[in-house]
């Protein structure tokens, strides 16, 4: 009676283990696979911790390596995030031989899965190409000034798939860089010339109004003394003589130095005697022209 008390227990766990299609693990096969399988998953982990930290470790490395050199901040962060990268995917391959997985057919897996992954990614790719092309290319650098596709600001930062630029109202704008590469591309720098003008009467001494602005121009701690500021008559208007004044100013200084000539030029002239006519319009009225309204 025993024995077949018994066999029917090894009856039931054989049917429970067996039902729903999948075969369940016994108590001893788990225990059997955790002592064949624990020690190299402890392995595998171990090394990647490991890896973890001696990709920490290089990236500090190769970066006060490379801050004792002349070299763009992004260029810098990109060769300390491949290093780190290089470091990581080494401890990765190590960890999964600890596994005991057989890398070649896991590489040739991976690089079909690339080709669709790549397929689906193809925006972000370009991207990132684009972002390689500018940082070594350097068609502009961090602190300059440019325009492009519409868009203008200060550059604040280059990365790998994005460039973020400092309007001059402080908002940010981040352009792709595939928008950038093979577009027409405005590069300021680092200073920006100012484009004022203001109207004189044609009864004016024109050098007496020059040399006003040209002290003014001088006095202004804003205003770059090199290259030298441009002052001189553009055009012959209507109702005035027209004079160009064209100071060069760094960055931060571009929008408030406009604003001082301006206010120092209205005064300056005030002082002098100078007027700064006003459009004017001359009307006739032709014989016959008051009858022919009244009719």
């Amino acid at each position: 009676m025993l024995a077949a008390a018994d066999a029917g227990v090894a009856v039931t766990n054989n049917a429970t283990a067996s039902r729903m299609g999948g075969r369940i693990l016994t108590r001893e096969e788990i225990f059997q696979l955790a002592k064949d399988y624990g020690p190299r998953a402890v392995g595998a982990i171990i090394v990647f911790v490991v890896g973890l930290v001696i990709a920490r470790w290089v990236g500090k490395f190769v970066m006060a390596a490379l801050s004792k050199r002349d070299m763009e901040p992004p260029v810098r962060m990109l060769m300390v995030r491949f290093a780190k990268l290089f470091v990581l995917l080494l401890a990765l391959l190590m960890a999964i031989q600890q596994l005991g997985f057989q890398l070649l057919p896991l590489i040739a897996g991976l690089g079909v899965a690339g080709v669709g992954v790549g397929l689906a990614m193809q925006g972000v790719l370009s991207n990132l190409v684009a972002g390689l092309t500018i940082i070594f290319v350097k068609p502009f650098r961090v602190g300059e000034y440019i325009e492009i596709n519409q868009v203008e600001g200060q550059v604040e930062i280059i990365e790998l798939f994005s460039t973020t630029l400092i309007h001059p109202d402080l908002s940010r704008v981040v352009v792709p860089n595939r928008k950038i590469v093979g577009e027409i591309l405005h590069n300021y720098g680092k200073i920006r010339q100012a484009n004022l003008s203001v109207g004189v009467g044609y009864d004016t001494d024109l050098n007496a109004a020059l040399q006003i602005i040209r002290d003014i121009l001088h006095e202004n701690p804003r205003v770059l003394k090199q290259p030298a500021p441009g002052v001189g008559t553009s055009s012959l208007g209507d109702s005035s003589i027209v004079i160009a004044i064209k100071p060069w100013t760094a960055l931060p200084d571009f929008g408030p130095a406009q604003a001082e000539i301006n206010k120092a030029v209205i005064e300056k002239f005030r002082e002098a005697g100078i007027q700064i006519p006003f459009p004017q319009r001359e009307i006739r009225l032709l014989p016959g022209s008051e009858t022919k309204s009244a009719a």
